[in-house]
């Protein structure tokens, strides 16, 4: 928590300021409102523009903690006897033009995520604008009956981005926005994918990732069942051989027995 503090504390309000006065003359206007959001969040600073727009910070200590978690991230994938898949990023702006590009293929798949708006570079951060959703809800703040009952479209969403050989490579709760859409109903946004390689292990790091957010909720046999609706149960197998890596994770929180169990009844 100290460390989280820190990182925010290191993007002064003067900075983030000028950013939001950026973004506002970008589209026009002449002077901007902004709000800084208290998101768990350790890789931006999350800032929302006069209630318009979702902006992320990103500064030159924000890459170089991103390196670090991705050099974790392929450690732990070796110990799953696989090649490390994670990718870094050397500037902010890098950081931002990848998130702009990973959410427009997202939603050229249907898979729905907030509508992307921008990318630049503003005094040496890297700024990535996206639509602001003002009434979402993470995936696990909802009752366990409705996350039940958004399972099978989360791997609906999922398994459109891997036959199309793309992978999120961050999936957990918090990084599955529920939101109205435009006719009213309730709505699952991916948002924040990581920089992958080796798509099919990705893929199978992807399904161990729903799985364990999934199953706190809903239990693992649930959390296996709506995978079923899109998977075959040979693709769950490989997500297994991830399990022990996933729950090293601090943003995970599941019991490893049950979810591999389901996964071996179902096979």
């Amino acid at each position: 928590m100290p460390l989280r503090r820190l990182l925010r504390a290191s993007v002064p309000s003067a900075r983030l300021e000028a950013v939001a006065a950026e973004v506002a003359r970008r589209y026009g206007e002449s002077s901007a409102t902004f709000e800084r959001l208290e998101a768990d969040n350790w890789l931006s600073v999350p800032l929302v523009v006069d209630d318009r727009w979702f902006v992320k910070v990103i500064a030159d200590q924000h890459t170089l903690l991103h390196g670090v978690l991705t050099a974790g991230r392929n450690l732990g994938a070796r110990t799953s006897g696989r090649a490390g898949f994670f990718e870094h990023f050397s500037t902010p702006v890098e950081m931002a033009d990848h998130e702009l590009e990973a959410t427009r293929a997202m939603r050229a798949l249907g898979v729905d995520a907030p509508e992307p708006k921008a990318a630049f570079e503003h005094d040496g951060l890297g700024v990535v604008v996206l639509e602001y959703l003002p009434a979402f809800r993470t995936l696990d703040e909802l009752p366990a009956e409705e996350i039940a009952a958004l399972a099978p479209t989360l791997f609906a969403h999922l398994s459109r981005m891997h036959g199309a050989d793309l992978a999120h490579g961050d999936l957990r709760a918090e990084n599955v926005l529920v939101a109205p859409d435009e006719t009213g109903a309730e709505t699952l946004y991916f948002i924040d994918a990581a920089r992958v390689r080796a798509i099919e292990d990705a893929r199978a790091y992807d399904l161990a990732c729903a799985l364990a957010s999934l199953s706190p909720h809903v239990g693992a046999g649930t959390a296996v069942d709506a995978a079923l609706e899109h998977y075959p149960a040979a693709s769950l197998q490989p997500a297994a051989e991830f399990l022990e890596f996933v729950g090293l994770r601090p943003d995970h929180d599941f019991e490893t027995a049950a979810v591999r169990e389901a996964i071996e009844r179902a096979a």
